[in-house]
């Protein structure tokens, strides 16, 4: 199951949170937030349920 870690306001942002938990190893998806979608709407980044946790432990390093 996947669960919202994130929402950015924009699409370079969402990428750019997508490439570096990937870099960690966890899995992640992008979709817009909204009906729209292109470069300037809001985007939600998923991460799976049970990896979560793990994330918040990289980002508190960070």
């Amino acid at each position: 199951m996947w669960v919202e870690f994130k929402t950015v306001n924009n699409l370079i942002t969402a990428e750019m949170w997508k490439e570096f938990f990937e870099a960690e190893g966890i899995p992640t998806r992008i979709l817009p937030a909204g009906s729209g979608g292109g470069e300037k709407a809001k985007y939600v980044v998923l991460v799976p349920k049970l990896k979560k946790h793990l994330l918040e432990d990289i980002l508190r390093k960070v």
